[in-house]
């Protein structure tokens, strides 16, 4: 993140309205995305298992978004997830992936409704095709918070998520969220992987909607 602290108020007056034309190494993932072979694997009484999932995440376009002189450029998701042939909801997640050109800063928002947050941090070039971004527990700025049940019995301690955007036009990720569970001697690593693909493209946001009309 940028350091600069002479001026905290000023905002940049060369923000672009286009949010679809700023997004660098996210440029890819904006639209929305479907998969039917992801693969999750997660702590149960008698050790792990393993569940196959079908998923559905939708990445929608921004306002550039400033914190005085600081720029983002981003998305904002949901991603939904269900086993094969069920109804019930097995993952929701909301949050937004956020991109600071002045310094090749991305973020990553994580809420999902067990009671969890989590933002993971990383750099990468304009026009990376791989990147990865990390969050740990305790950290003040790519931090980890549980409800008091969660913080108990399953806590984690660091969540990591590795994206490739792949040349036929899909992207892929690869998650490995560590855990401390509660009587179990080791870190549990909790894991999921997914390739995506391409099923409707995105919305320009509000102020490049405006300008087109």
């Amino acid at each position: 993140m940028s350091e600069n602290l002479k001026d905290i108020y000023t905002e940049p007056s060369d923000a672009d309205v286009d949010t679809l034309n700023n997004l660098g190494p996210l440029t890819k993932m904006a639209g929305i995305w479907t998969g039917e072979t992801g693969l999750d694997v997660h702590p149960v009484a008698e050790g792990q298992e393993a569940d196959v999932y079908i998923e559905r995440m939708e990445l929608q376009p921004i306002d550039p978004q400033t914190n005085g002189p600081q720029l983002f450029y981003g998305l904002r998701y949901h991603t939904h997830v269900t086993k094969p042939d069920e109804v019930e909801t097995f993952h929701d997640q909301v949050g937004y992936w956020l991109w600071e050109p002045a310094t090749g800063t991305i973020i990553h928002t994580l809420t999902i409704p067990r009671g969890m947050v989590a933002m993971a941090m990383g750099t990468a070039a304009a026009d990376a095709k791989s990147f990865e971004l990390v969050a740990e527990l305790g950290s003040q700025t790519n931090g980890i918070c549980s409800n008091p049940f969660l913080d108990k019995a399953f806590k984690t301690v660091k969540f990591r998520i590795e994206v490739t955007i792949n040349d036929d036009g899909t992207w892929s990720y690869n998650e490995d969220t560590v855990m401390d569970v509660h009587g179990k001697d080791e870190p549990f690593h909790h894991t999921d992987t997914h390739t995506l693909k391409k099923i409707g493209e995105p919305t320009p946001n509000p102020l490049a909607l405006a300008l087109k009309r």
